[in-house]
């Protein structure tokens, strides 16, 4: 005869056995690709001190198990970014962090054009349910492209002098520091969407 209580210990016991499953289940790695051009890569930085390892190291900081992976290229267009988006965007990719644009205008690409790559771009990460982040370098403005696809956005500006490279244009490892921090909220909320 069973004790009372015995299917009570039971339940308990079937309850426990099954949370290193669920907790298993909540902490799968969160995979991030930082996806742009020479200002995600860090040209001019070491790689340690360029936008995907500071963001990283903050967030590795915060507790949070991610990786972040830097997919930045020297020179890189929207017309670029879509001709390398399957080779850029691996499987297993939770959020995309996508800054393009600023080599598009120095090689007059017409706005429309701009905005028209960059919309092809979030269409194929959503349809991947992917999180997407857009972000403009400098003055080039692409809220108006992250609102009308219903993504977020963050404007990497910052003035000039102590916060830039020897070149003037890219960002020193103080100024990709910034650009991180200012990016946490952003970034910590996609991440809370993942999960």
């Amino acid at each position: 005869m069973r004790r009372p209580g015995f299917n009570m210990w039971l339940a308990a016991l079937a309850m426990m056995a099954a949370l290193p499953c669920a907790v298993s289940a909540q902490a799968k790695t969160i995979r991030i690709v930082a996806f742009g051009d020479s200002a995600t890569y860090g040209y001019l930085v070491a790689h340690n001190d360029a936008f995907s390892a500071q963001l990283q190291r903050a967030l590795r900081a915060k507790g949070y198990d991610v990786t972040v992976a830097n997919k930045g290229m020297n020179g890189d267009t929207t017309a670029g970014a879509l001709r390398r988006f399957d080779d850029a965007i691996g499987p297993g990719t939770d959020i995309a962090i996508v800054e393009f644009g600023t080599n598009d205008l120095r090689l007059r690409v017409p706005r429309q054009r701009i905005d028209a790559n960059l919309s092809a771009i979030i269409r194929s990460l959503k349809a991947r349910r992917i999180e997407v982040i857009i972000a403009g370098l400098g003055s080039l403005d692409l809220s108006a492209v992250a609102r009308a696809n219903g993504v977020a956005y963050a404007q990497w500006t910052l003035p000039p002098g102590r916060y830039h490279a020897r070149d003037h244009a890219h960002f020193n490892a103080n100024g990709y520091r910034i650009i991180v921090s200012r990016m946490m909220p952003l970034v910590e909320a996609a991440i809370a969407r993942r999960r």
